[in-house]
């Protein structure tokens, strides 16, 4: 019995062994589009520099990118109080950065004084600025602090899964970090190398140190032709986010490298130009602001086709603002609006548009005509209008399609208003419904097809304005599900946007990483960075 249990116990040592061998020494390699902007956390906004803070940055509370559930980091527990103004932390101990330095709570107090600095504008400090007034941080003992806001902010603790703590001591400032790797060297336009942190909290479930993987290497690479070939050769690992078409490419090369997680939180849509000063005839701006005539051109779109075609099936009808990606939010009660043109025509009817000989005309004898407008050099967005051209042409409409380099495309959609019709994309990062109060109020910026109104145009506004307002000052879950899917039912029965399709979450990872189960929020591949690991170098391309 004696000799089994040490034979075992050999086994077991050996089985150990294995596992630090083949982890140890590796490298995993990927591409960034563009140069990271800057490498503080507080301010970071481009992808390049998100990549970074997400593999670097040590957070309070993470969202776990599969279930989509809040889960503790840092923060072992978290308490919202004083009406939704007040979110006290119970801190993990003896925890450090990834330089030696002790973390505490007065470094949770120097990251949200940086965060709320006005001289700093910080991106990710914006979500948090609920009203006038200053931010007020308590730090209540040696691993308690207490944060306190001007007002209530709804889904205040998820928000701090984008806050990475910044060391209040260490003279390495935000190189000093907390997550599972910290940069080690920044070649200018070439590459970053990160490097495993030695003081990373982390263990699996076996008691090893995490993360696996010893460095990263980032390479700039803007060509995704060049990216492409790259993963083929071998010399990259993944690429974490891919159009449909290199997709397909990589499904022929390599199947078991491709990987479709299903529907994506980003979205394409159209909208029409509502805003009154726009130059535009007047019997132009009557169909614009119709609900029948936008209800009827939605219906005169077959999303289908545009799926199967356009997007080679990656890729699913649109309901409306909040992807069914987004497990909690979504409003599953909708559906995406059917190919119907007879159902199109008759709703036209009522307006008194009516069909004389291929053309549809209005009730003054104006043939239906109008312009879209979209950004040049976008493959996919080409092809859909090409194909809207094609089903709006089923009910005598004449679609015009113009295509601008992006800059133009602003001016247009933010200064001139001299357009008839958009078609863009939304990339959403968020789940919760906040992140498109910048959209959805009438007041805002980007209320694309009427901006910044001094009072609502319309009751429906008015009412998403309300609704919106509500869900953001109710900390109850469930009420502001409440609040949220009636504005989902609204603007599925108005279309301000004509949603089209939300695409698929696509990606390519190399079979030599392990571990690696993709989904559909950002970072698709490497979300759980710290549990990866690579087959041994000696057997990958270099």
């Amino acid at each position: 019995m004696r000799t089994r249990r040490l034979a075992s116990l050999v086994l077991l040592l050996l089985a150990s062994t294995v596992i630090t061998l083949a982890q140890s020494g590796t490298t995993l390699r990927f591409c960034l589009h563009s140069e990271p902007k800057t490498l503080n956390p507080v301010l970071m906004a481009d992808d390049a520099s998100e990549t970074v803070r997400y593999l670097t940055g040590g957070v309070l509370m993470h969202v776990n990118r599969q279930t989509q559930e809040l889960e503790p980091e840092l923060a072992t527990a978290w308490k919202i109080s004083d009406a939704g103004k007040t979110i006290t932390f119970t801190l993990r101990d003896h925890l450090k950065f990834s330089d030696g330095t002790p973390f505490g709570p007065e470094d949770v107090a120097y990251t949200l004084q940086q965060l709320m600095d006005p001289e700093l504008h910080s991106p990710t400090g914006d979500a948090f600025r609920s009203g006038e007034g200053k931010v007020v941080t308590r730090v209540l003992g040696k691993n308690k602090v207490a944060v306190t806001f001007p007002a209530a902010i709804a889904g205040l603790d998820k928000l701090f899964d984008q806050v990475a703590i910044m060391s209040s001591k260490s003279s390495k400032k935000e190189m000093a970090v907390l997550g599972p790797y910290y940069v080690s060297e920044n070649k200018a336009v070439a590459y970053l190398m990160l490097a495993r942190n030695p003081n990373y909290w982390k263990h699996d479930g076996s008691g090893h140190a995490l993360p696996y993987i010893d460095s990263i290497r980032l390479d700039i690479q803007q060509n995704r032709d060049i990216e492409m070939l790259r993963l083929v050769r071998g010399e990259i690992d993944f690429i974490n986010s891919l159009d449909a078409e290199y997709y397909d490419k990589v499904s022929k090369e390599n199947a078991a490298m491709a990987h479709d997680a299903g529907v994506s939180l980003d979205a394409e849509f159209m909208w029409f130009n509502q805003v009154p000063t726009a130059s535009m005839p007047a019997y132009k701006k009557a169909w614009f602001t119709s609900t029948n005539f936008r209800r009827a051109i939605s219906e005169s779109i077959n999303r289908e086709d545009i799926v199967r075609i356009v997007f080679r099936g990656h890729a699913r009808p649109a309901v409306g603002p909040i992807s069914p990606g987004n497990k909690f939010w979504f409003n599953s009660k909708l559906q995406p609006h059917p190919f119907d043109q007879k159902s199109a025509l008759q709703r036209l009817a009522q307006d008194g548009f009516r069909l004389q000989n291929g053309v549809l005309r209005d009730r003054d004898g104006h043939a239906v005509e109008f312009s879209i407008i979209t950004n040049s050099g976008n493959k996919y967005r080409e092809r859909m209008a090409t194909m809207m051209q094609q089903d709006l042409s089923g009910i005598g409409v004449k679609l015009n399609v113009v295509t601008l380099d992006f800059p133009s495309l602003i001016e247009r959609m933010t200064r001139t208003f001299d357009y008839e019709a958009c078609l863009l994309g939304l990339v959403n990062n968020e789940l919760d419904p906040n992140s498109q109060m910048n959209v959805w109020l009438s007041s805002a910026e980007n209320h694309q097809w009427n901006p910044s109104q001094k009072t609502p145009a319309t009751a429906w506004e008015a009412e998403i304005d309300t609704l919106m307002h509500a869900q953001a000052s109710n900390l109850d879950p469930q009420k502001r599900k409440q609040f949220v899917d009636k504005v989902q039912q609204i603007a599925w029965e108005q279309e301000p946007f004509i949603y089209l399709v939300n695409k698929n979450a696509l990606s390519a990872v190399s079979t030599a990483v392990q571990n690696a189960r993709p989904v559909v929020l950002r970072p698709q591949v490497y979300w759980n960075i710290d549990q990866l690991s690579v087959a041994n170098e000696v057997a990958r391309s270099h």
